[in-house]
């Protein structure tokens, strides 16, 4: 290890208590030595994702939250909801360290030869725990970034582009034709929208605001459905002619939408002829749900025959389906496009205290399109 690294430095913890509550804060942990296939990354910068949100905040009720600590050591205090210990006991009493993905400059590293090319560079590293000043990982788990590319352009390298990648390739596994995702306006969305054009794949994009969809048209989205709009049903119909899309990838959850994309699917495809039966088209309709923005229950009116599918998709269990040639040539895609296709965009940035902000925390809780945070953890705190 370097001379001129710190002997510790601070990583965020969330831990759950016996007394039902959250509790976030910064410790002090020795600076991690590393093994000859590891290399110590100073980590730069580190999104803070959807994916993030369950292990960070436990389903806590950030309207509540009230900080304490001090500044440069804040600690944040919320309520978890009646019954969430149940849920939770797993990990009632223990610390746990947060934070998917990330990147920065690779300031030690192993003997091994592989380690040890990456020494200077900067990488994106998806190890955990990335909510930490330094992290020591595997050298396989690192993404050298092109030489152009600052650790703010490879900070969400891993978990949007690879699921991007990974609903087209979903999407070409299943013998889909095109798809349809909602919540289209977040950085998943636009990627998304940039890769299907670049793949030639149909594409039906779902956002809640004209101006989200306004947002999705500049960037070379076709087919635009609103779902705040009365015409929702109608447009989405149409758009599902169009596209001969059956297999959708919902990030919302709750709800009605689900049903409704189902219902669509099975309007467009009973347009296409053929004889009538009182079990509906034979069509496979497929939804996938990957998050949770609307937490109420999932809502299904069985309007679309039985040709149809619901179940859960993440990216972790996918990328354990594939192999390593297939795995290394998406991420050799992702750094690739990392500063085209696959760039993302930050409404503000924050210090590892600054994050411990209650008014910073709720408006994470809340997943707004457009607010997406960027952790700096060796910033001056702000």
């Amino acid at each position: 290890m370097t001379d001129s690294l710190p002997t510790s430095s601070l990583q965020l913890r969330s831990l759950v208590t016996e007394q039902g509550t959250l509790e976030l804060s910064l410790v002090d942990v020795p600076t991690p030595s590393v093994t000859a296939d590891e290399v110590l990354v100073r980590v730069e910068a580190a999104p803070i994702n959807p994916s993030d949100l369950g292990l960070l905040l436990a389903g806590a009720d950030m309207a509540a939250a009230v900080a304490g600590g001090t500044d440069e050591r804040p600690v944040v205090s919320a309520p978890l909801a009646d019954g969430a210990l149940r849920i939770l006991a797993g990990r009632v009493g223990k610390s746990l360290s947060v934070g998917n993905e990330g990147a920065g400059t690779v300031v030690a590293a192993g003997s091994n030869p592989e380690a040890h090319s990456l020494l200077g560079r900067t990488v994106a590293v998806a190890g955990g725990s990335m909510y930490s000043q330094y992290r020591a990982v595997h050298s396989s788990l690192c993404l050298l970034l092109p030489a152009d590319a600052s650790a703010v352009d490879g900070a969400s390298s891993f978990v949007n582009p690879l699921t991007a990648l990974g609903m087209i390739e979903t999407m070409r596994r299943e013998r889909h034709s095109g798809l349809v995702h909602t919540a289209a306006a977040s950085n998943l969305g636009q990627m998304l929208v940039r890769l299907c054009h670049e793949e030639d794949v149909p594409l039906v994009a779902i956002v809640r605001k004209p101006e989200q969809a306004e947002l999705l048209r500049e960037i070379g989205a076709i087919y635009i459905c609103v779902s705040s709009e009365p015409t929702f049903m109608t447009d989405l119909i149409e758009a599902l002619k169009l596209t001969s899309a059956t297999l959708a990838f919902d990030a919302t959850g709750g709800g009605k939408l689900v049903s409704q994309i189902l219902t669509a699917m099975e309007a467009a495809a009973n347009t296409s002829g053929g004889e009538y039966s009182r079990y509906g088209s034979t069509v496979h309709k497929q939804v996938y749900i990957y998050g949770g923005l609307d937490p109420s229950p999932t809502m299904l009116t069985r309007n679309f025959g039985f040709a149809w599918g619901i179940g859960g998709w993440l990216l972790t269990p996918f990328l354990g389906s594939i192999d390593l040639d297939t795995f290394g040539r998406l991420r050799a895609r992702v750094a690739e496009g990392l500063k085209t296709t696959f760039a993302s965009s930050y409404s503000s940035e924050v210090s590892l205290a600054g994050m411990l902000n209650p008014l910073v925390l709720s408006q994470t809780a809340k997943q707004a399109t457009g607010e997406k945070y960027l952790v700096v953890p060796n910033a001056v705190a702000t």
